[in-house]
């Protein structure tokens, strides 16, 4: 009695312990007790499941990595701050679930039904519904058919609320008109080009103390980049090829199993087109030789196009016995049949003829051999990788590391803009880029199937060139700038001469007409701005002077042509702003909308359980 009074006392103490220990679970978030785990927040009535933040964050990284054509892993979406987008995205989505679920919106399962099986992803190849690939679909994207059909619900009812909110937004005529009026507005002017030659006196000659003066008002235009010098050992399989020992009987395999490359039979770039019987093929051949209709319309008329008939490049292997005689017996006709196809009665279409070609042993001996000592080059590189990863975990410098290996040393001043041997590997850029003086070498991949390991040595902080070294360089920004400035003074003087009774045309300079110019034009040679200062001139006859960089230009405003409603341009112009103001317009409503909606509401986040999905995200 005793023994059971003792055994129920240690049951009854053991239950107590599990208690506690769920207690301490829950507080942990293991949600297979029932706990809260399944969320990493909510607005209002509606969570935002761990499963749909996973899959959000996952399917944005699959997207990522698919567009960069590089594997992308969660650091570089947080980096980038698209991880807080696809959490405000679902945070967004929740707001609209708790409205439509407020307002009693959704839809019947009728409805739910039509949109799965019109869903492309859940059909066969014949286009019809296809539960089992809509089941192997849904589990290979770790879904239930529950979970996924409410989505769909969901997705549907905040659809009609979306609808509801910006819908009957339209944009007022007003606006489209007023921006097309702005955009299609055009203009006519006259320019005349005020160079060098204008000038009374050539070019001048600076004084020695100008130059000093230029010079030290311009340090910027005299000033090194930054720059980071760097010691560098490499190796490349192009570098080793030529050691390579290549056997003969290699080059004689590699040559065999491409023996197909090397020689090749007569071929024809062909086109086919099957026929039901031999005298609708009989038919068609006539009426093409009539000139009553072509091959091309045929094709058409039997809703075919060209690719569907396109056989390509064709021996005489990939025919029948009947067709490769009439075929390739014949090399001047561009129409042969009809004959028996593995399709039925056939015309084909000769496009081009190409004659039979061999590249013997000899003549292909370079290229395997370049072929095989770049793979053999490859490889033993690879296979000495470890021994250089050892040296350098030894403590081995960059200079040792050579000594010992088929490494080479080298140095380079590296700029952002160098491309000069190792920089023109993107891998070493990085790096270059990055590196300190306190890292240690590392033994790193190009992309060529080389290694390399770099050293910073020093960085050598922007310098201005001593006086003598930029020198040259002072004298010719010098003269840029006089000659600016002359040309410009001299377009000035120009311009005032002018009085009401004399136009450009008595300037005795070239006159250029330009006719129709829209906003978004440019003039060739002109400067930049041109386009942009006419349409800033407000009068008939205006003119204005423009700068250059070696010349200057006297600009007249001829005409200001207001946009033509006519024009057919003009009209889909208009339905367009239109369209896109309307969009603009609904998305600013929608948007606001779905604020005011989340304010009101509250958000609720979980930062330990995003943090949970992130770990175990790659």
């Amino acid at each position: 009695m005793a023994a059971r009074a003792k055994k129920k006392a240690s049951n009854i103490f053991v239950w107590i312990i599990l208690g506690l220990l769920m207690i301490g679970l829950a507080g942990f978030g293991i949600g297979s007790f029932g706990g809260s785990a399944s969320a990493v927040g909510s607005v209002g009535t509606a969570r935002i499941s761990v499963q749909d933040y996973t899959r959000a964050l996952q399917n944005e990284i699959n997207a990522q990595s698919a567009q960069s054509g590089q594997s992308v892993n969660l650091l570089q979406l947080q980096a980038a701050g698209i991880d807080r987008a696809v959490l405000e995205g679902l945070v967004a989505r929740a707001a609209l679930s708790h409205e439509t679920d407020a307002l009693g919106l959704s839809v019947g399962d009728a409805e739910i039904a039509r949109q799965i099986r019109q869903n492309g992803a859940f059909q066969s190849l014949s286009g019809s519904f296809d539960r089992i690939e809509y089941e192997r679909v849904l589990r290979f994207a770790g879904m239930s058919i529950a979970d996924f059909e409410q989505d769909v619900r969901h997705d549907t009812a905040r659809g009609i609320l979306q609808a509801a909110i910006a819908g009957g937004v339209a944009a007022p005529d007003q606006f489209a008109e007023a921006v097309i009026a702005y955009q299609s507005e055009t203009r006519n002017f006259s320019t005349v080009r005020v160079t060098e030659a204008a000038l009374s006196a050539g070019r001048i000659a600076p004084t020695e103390a100008e130059l000093l003066v230029y010079y030290e008002e311009n340090p910027q235009r005299f000033t090194d980049p930054e720059l980071r010098r760097i010691t560098y050992a490499w190796v490349t399989p192009s570098q080793i090829m030529d050691e390579m020992q290549i056997d003969e009987t290699a080059l004689r395999e590699l040559y065999d199993q491409r023996i197909e490359e090397f020689v090749q039979d007569e071929r024809r770039l062909l086109e086919r087109l099957v026929f039901g019987t031999f005298e609708e093929a009989e038919a068609a051949r006539t009426a093409i030789e009539d000139g009553s209709t072509d091959f091309d319309t045929l094709v058409e008329d039997r809703g075919l196009t060209l690719d569907d008939v396109d056989l390509g490049d064709v021996s005489r292997d990939d025919l029948n016995d009947t067709a490769a005689e009439m075929i390739f017996a014949d090399d001047t006709s561009e129409l042969i049949g009809p004959v028996e196809s593995g399709l039925g009665p056939a015309l084909f279409r000769v496009n081009a003829v190409l004659e039979a070609s061999e590249i013997t042993f000899e003549e292909a001996r370079e290229d395997l051999t370049a072929e095989l000592s770049a793979s053999a080059a490859i490889r033993a590189v690879d296979a000495a990788r470890d021994d250089y990863e050892d040296l350098l975990a030894g403590g081995a410098t960059l200079e040792e590391l050579v000594n010992e290996s088929d490494m080479i040393l080298g140095q380079i001043d590296w700029l952002p803009t160098s491309e000069d041997e190792i920089a023109a590997y993107e891998a070493f850029r990085e790096v270059a880029a990055i590196v300190t003086e306190r890292d240690f070498p590392e033994l790193l991949d190009l992309s060529d199937g080389g290694l390399f390991a770099l050293r910073l040595d020093e960085i050598v902080p922007p310098t201005v060139q001593p006086f003598d070294q930029a020198r040259d360089a002072a004298e010719a920004g010098w003269q840029a700038e006089q000659l600016r400035d002359r040309v410009t003074a001299r377009a000035f003087d120009l311009v005032a001469g002018l009085d009401s009774s004399s136009s450009l045309e008595t300037l005795d300079l070239t006159v250029t007409q330009e006719q129709q110019i829209r906003r978004q034009d440019f003039v060739p040679d002109a400067p930049p701005t041109l386009v942009a200062q006419v349409f800033q001139q407000s009068e008939v006859g205006d003119v204005v002077v423009i700068p250059g960089a070696d010349s200057a230009w006297i600009v007249r405003l001829d005409r200001i042509n207001a946009a033509v409603r006519t024009n057919e341009t003009t009209a889909l112009l208009l339905n367009i702003v239109q369209t896109q103001a309307a969009q603009s317009i609904a998305q600013d409503v929608f948007e606001a909308f779905g604020q005011a909606l989340e304010s009101d509401i509250g958000i609720r986040l979980d930062p330990a359980m995003i943090n949970a999905v992130h770990a175990t995200l790659p």
